[in-house]
């Protein structure tokens, strides 16, 4: 039972109106550990918020709780202003989760463990058969409808699992890491389906490590760490707040240069030049922003006598903004 006691009021809050799921002060302890402290946010219809931090940031732990699979330490999950714990039965026909490893029965076929999961939600035999046509297209398994699901693979098995998730047509969606198994053709699918999902305006949340991905589809980023909240906002607030009034530059040079190093030398003692990175024909370094400081920067090169070929400031992305954190992996 959650007790609703109030955690810290401290770090960033993720805020949307008209919240279809909501996560206050959320707080999962396991013994001495900590896997999720304090976090706070919102998902509300055509929301979909991309979460990313490294292996043990708590990305896993809260999307369980979100779900009502992991119980709280502290905090409150409520789905349609129903607590998720509590109240089960009022939120498990909106609510849609597939974990990571998503659990198949392997010895039945794709439209008969399909047929099952509808079953299990009181769906009607002809409401089954229309829903179950419907995804296996959607989800590219229509060709693999009587094949038995130990014979998929894993990319299968995963949008299997995506099928299973929103045959019962639910409200929020909880994905971990769906498109960890699919390749670059079915990457591109799925980013598709997600949109499409968001558009018709369900609540998302996806887990992933392929930020590129997430930048495409995504309207919201939260960037977890050692089971905080550490940024969040669109994806143009995130990946601006990596570089507000810095960011990185990229030149590269006409041919490569032997005395390259020294030629950079007053650079390197520059403190205002950071990430200073190079190698024969190109450097890559981290500066003020502003238009005024990228012509002083060029200015620079020039005057050491580099043939500069090619001068751009590179527009900041998630990556960036990841890295900004200064998150170190942990396993």
């Amino acid at each position: 039972m959650i007790s609703g006691k109030r955690g810290r009021d401290e770090g960033p809050k993720a805020k949307m109106a008209e919240a279809l799921l909501e996560i206050e002060h959320l707080r999962v302890v396991f013994g001495r550990l900590v896997a999720v402290d304090d976090l706070t946010l919102e998902l509300g219809g055509g929301q979909l918020l991309g979460l990313i931090g490294p292996n043990g940031a708590g990305k896993t732990t809260t999307l369980r709780a979100a779900a009502g699979l992991q119980p709280a330490t502290t905090g409150q999950v409520r789905l349609f202003g129903h607590n998720v714990f509590e109240h089960p039965e009022r939120v498990n026909h909106h609510l849609g989760f597939a974990p990571d490893t998503p659990g198949l029965y392997p010895t039945l076929t794709v439209a008969t463990f399909l047929e099952f999961i509808g079953r299990c939600y009181g769906l009607s035999p002809q409401m089954i058969r229309e829903r179950i046509d419907h995804w296996l297209e959607r989800l590219w398994l229509a060709d693999k409808r009587e094949e038995r699901i130990a014979e998929l693979s894993r990319g299968m098995r995963q949008r299997l699992a995506v099928a299973r998730t929103l045959l019962p047509d639910p409200h929020v969606v909880l994905l971990d890491e769906p498109a960890a198994g699919l390749d670059p053709a079915g990457r591109v699918e799925f980013r598709q389906l997600l949109a499409s999902l968001r558009d018709q305006g369900k609540a998302i949340i996806v887990s992933s490590h392929i930020l590129a991905d997430l930048a495409e589809y995504c309207t919201h980023i939260a960037i977890m760490g050692h089971g905080r909240l550490l940024r969040y906002g669109t994806v143009a607030e995130v990946a601006g707040a990596a570089s507000n009034l810095r960011t990185m530059y990229h030149i590269q040079l006409a041919r490569r240069v032997g005395d390259l190093a020294e030629r950079l030398q007053p650079l390197l003692a520059d403190e205002s030049v950071t990430q200073l990175d190079f190698d024969g024909d190109r450097i890559t370094l981290e500066y003020d922003r502003d238009r005024e400081a990228a012509a002083e920067l060029l200015r620079r090169l020039l005057g050491v006598g580099l043939p500069v070929a090619e001068f751009r400031a590179i527009e900041p992305d998630l990556e960036q903004a990841y890295l900004r954190t200064g998150i170190r992996q942990v396993d």
